[in-house]
């Protein structure tokens, strides 16, 4: 089972995400910012957190917080900003992978698929 949330201000993204993952998905959950996004994860306890960097609340600041939940998802960031700085920031504070938005979604459908 996987329980997957999308945390992304954009309705564009959250929208084609949930198109493209609900072949891989067993449920999905939407956030629009990161305070709704830890709400969420204590909620939903979702089996991974698809992240956007720069969202209301600053993406990168809560992924240490998410880690620390007792369902520590597999936090994947999806950004528009694909910088190795932004890159090293996030896998610092605990992101277990990190794509771009422009090329990434196929890899995220990837990691789902052989997540099992």
């Amino acid at each position: 089972m996987k329980r997957i949330l999308i945390a992304d201000d954009s309705d564009i993204v959250r929208d084609r995400l949930t198109e493209l993952l609900n072949d891989v998905a067993d449920e999905i959950e939407i956030a629009h910012d990161a305070p709704e996004t830890l709400d969420k994860v204590e909620e939903f306890k979702p089996d991974y957190v698809i992240l956007d960097i720069r969202m209301p609340g600053n993406g990168v600041s809560i992924i240490q917080k998410i880690k620390a939940f007792d369902c520590s998802p597999v936090v994947i960031m999806y950004t528009n900003f694909p910088y190795e700085q932004y890159r090293t920031k996030c896998m610092e504070a605990g992101a277990d992978y990190f794509f771009d938005k422009s090329s990434g979604a196929e890899r995220i459908i990837d990691v789902l698929r052989t997540a099992g």
